[in-house]
């Protein structure tokens, strides 16, 4: 088989969907040439705001080609949520798996049935704080080797100006009307990683062109140079902690007295379980 229909529910949701899409925002649709008509494929697609699962649903079902997205297996189970993704013919990932490449058995299956499975490598909006896609999870890259189907890059900008991530308020800024831009571009070529073991090191390896590949998609809509190096999210955090703590340390440094009458939380608490514990 090389493609399943669009089906039913699929069809409902774009009719749903598309009308408002089309009259509330501009569309600058690139690169469609590079979806292939036939067979399954990746797609790793960047994440920079709530609303550009639509905007990237909207882009990838006008190819004809629709997009399968990755969910947590329990939301397939009851209901009508359950309905509706088993309708649209999303793809379930069995978290509760201890085995990693179990976890995206549905994924490889609907590849080899002639699916599109779309990818968001960065696993969350994108923590950078220009909006640069940051380190992916290697989830596309295990599917992409299991499979060697194509993994097509797509880059996506515009619905983070209606609705930035992160903002306080998540509300969307329809005014002046915004451009939803998306453009994919050619397979990444990952056939020299094809026959290797797929340890830790070359899922990144794999990881790591995937998203060079995304990023430089993304320059190109933006028409702005890429960082030289993906954002680390985890030591950004680390980073930032180390400076709280050193900030912290030479404020009490520079005034004793204040930091000898300073008792800190995880101190009260603990005095006031050791209380506790001798009333007891």
């Amino acid at each position: 088989m090389s493609r399943r229909r669009i089906g039913f529910w699929y069809r409902f949701a774009a009719v749903l969907c598309k009308p408002p899409l089309l009259v509330l925002f501009k569309r600058d649709w690139q690169g469609m040439q590079h979806i292939p008509a036939d067979g399954g494929f990746i797609t790793a697609v960047n994440h920079n705001s709530y609303l550009d699962p639509l905007s990237y649903a909207h882009y990838q079902y006008n190819t004809g080609r629709v997009p399968r997205f990755l969910a947590k297996a329990g939301l397939f189970k009851s209901g009508f949520v359950g309905m509706v993704m088993r309708g649209t013919g999303q793809i379930p990932v069995y978290r509760e798996t201890t085995d990693a490449a179990n976890a995206f058995r549905a994924a490889v299956d609907a590849i080899h049935k002639g699916e599109c499975v779309a990818f968001y490598p960065e696993g969350t909006l994108t923590r950078d704080p220009e909006l640069w896609p940051m380190q992916g999870k290697t989830g596309a890259a295990r599917v992409a080797l299991l499979t060697k189907a194509p993994v097509i890059p797509v880059a996506q900008w515009g619905a983070n100006d209606a609705m930035p991530p992160y903002a306080r308020e998540k509300k969307l800024r329809l005014f002046p009307r915004k451009t939803l831009r998306v453009k994919a571009g050619p397979p990444v070529d990952l056939s020299a990683y094809y026959d290797r073991e797929p340890t830790a090191e070359v899922l990144r390896a794999v990881t790591e062109v995937i998203m060079r590949a995304i990023t430089e998609q993304l320059a190109q809509l933006r028409d702005e140079p890429a960082p030289a190096e993906p954002y680390d999210w985890r030591k950004a955090v680390a980073r930032e902690r180390r400076a709280a703590r050193a900030a912290a340390k030479a404020a009490r440094a520079a005034d004793p007295a204040a930091a000898e009458g300073t008792v800190a939380p995880q101190q009260v608490r603990s005095t006031q379980q050791a209380q506790e514990d001798e009333g007891k």
